[in-house]
């Protein structure tokens, strides 16, 4: 996917705020704080598990969920940050991080040459199918978006064929998004990272099938899902960010790849006793697959 829409405009202050000291509002970031390669976690506690890792950090910034640390790792510079759970926050994160490199913040016009980034997300999720332990890594291949972000923005290249079938199948007024990770940085993984179509979505219980006193408006969400293919592709795995990074970042021409550490089998009613073990084994196989 590439950058569309794109207007040579002035960005007035009150569609891009920037704080008093020139950094972005949320992130509380300026350009040269921001590395090329950027890993993502949800937890704002989970930022120091992986810039425990990096030779040396030189710059440190918190504010609201958003936690930034900026260092060096043989050689190479990298940023992990923290978005807090939801696309409602990784709307924020991209389009300010899109910001930081692609506008000029002092007259307020976009660059004539766009920079990339390459964005890595380091997350937990949930496993739909029995045969996909609790222990696992999987990468997104593919995500379905169960939220209404991608109503406000240009519509999606590409396929939307699992889109389509979920809304079917669960009957939805609203119309899911689906976006694919960069092939490129898919390429890169190993044979320890299984292959998956996520479902991304806009809450943690009864969004995900989770019955505990309410109870969720769609009978056998669970087994119906799971039970899902199409065109030989079945949906494997819930959490809550992913579509919306591969669509909005795809639309705004930035690499992005999210990476799952499944703590969780809702069919088979279990959870990862050692998930902070599989989370680190994570971080630390990204870290080695991207040259860190």
């Amino acid at each position: 996917m590439s950058r569309t829409n794109m207007e040579n405009r002035h960005i007035p202050e009150s569609e891009l705020i920037l704080n008093s000291d020139g950094s972005v509002y949320h992130l509380h970031l300026k350009p040269a704080h921001l590395a090329s390669f950027v890993f993502t976690v949800g937890d704002p506690d989970r930022v120091p598990l992986v810039s425990r890792y990096f030779d040396q950090i030189d710059f440190k910034v918190s504010k609201r969920e958003f936690v930034t640390h900026t260092g060096w790792k043989n050689g190479k510079r990298l940023t992990v940050i923290s978005t807090g759970m939801g696309t409602d926050n990784v709307e924020i994160l991209l389009t300010e991080l899109d910001a930081l490199v692609n506008v000029d913040l002092e007259t307020r016009e976009a660059k004539a040459k766009k920079s990339p980034l390459q964005i890595v997300r380091l997350g937990t999720s949930g496993s739909l199918q029995p045969d996909i332990p609790v222990g696992s890594l999987l990468a997104s291949e593919v995500a379905v978006g169960l939220d209404t972000l991608m109503a406000f923005y240009p519509e999606l290249p590409g396929r939307q064929d699992l889109a389509m079938a979920v809304q079917e199948e669960l009957g939805l007024a609203f119309s899911p998004y689906q976006a694919a990770a960069d092939p490129s940085l898919l390429a890169r993984l190993g044979g320890e990272f299984l292959r998956g179509v996520t479902l991304t979505c806009p809450g943690f219980y009864a969004p995900q099938g989770r019955h505990v006193l309410l109870k969720p408006r769609m009978d056998q969400m669970l087994e119906r899902l799971a039970a899902l293919e199409v065109g030989g592709r079945r949906l494997t795995n819930f959490e809550m960010e992913t579509a919306g990074y591969y669509s909005l970042g795809g639309l705004l021409g930035h690499q992005m790849l999210s990476l799952n550490a499944i703590v969780a089998n809702r069919p088979l009613s279990k959870f990862d006793s050692e998930a902070n073990q599989t989370v680190d084994r994570m971080i630390q196989r990204a870290m080695e697959i991207f040259g860190f």
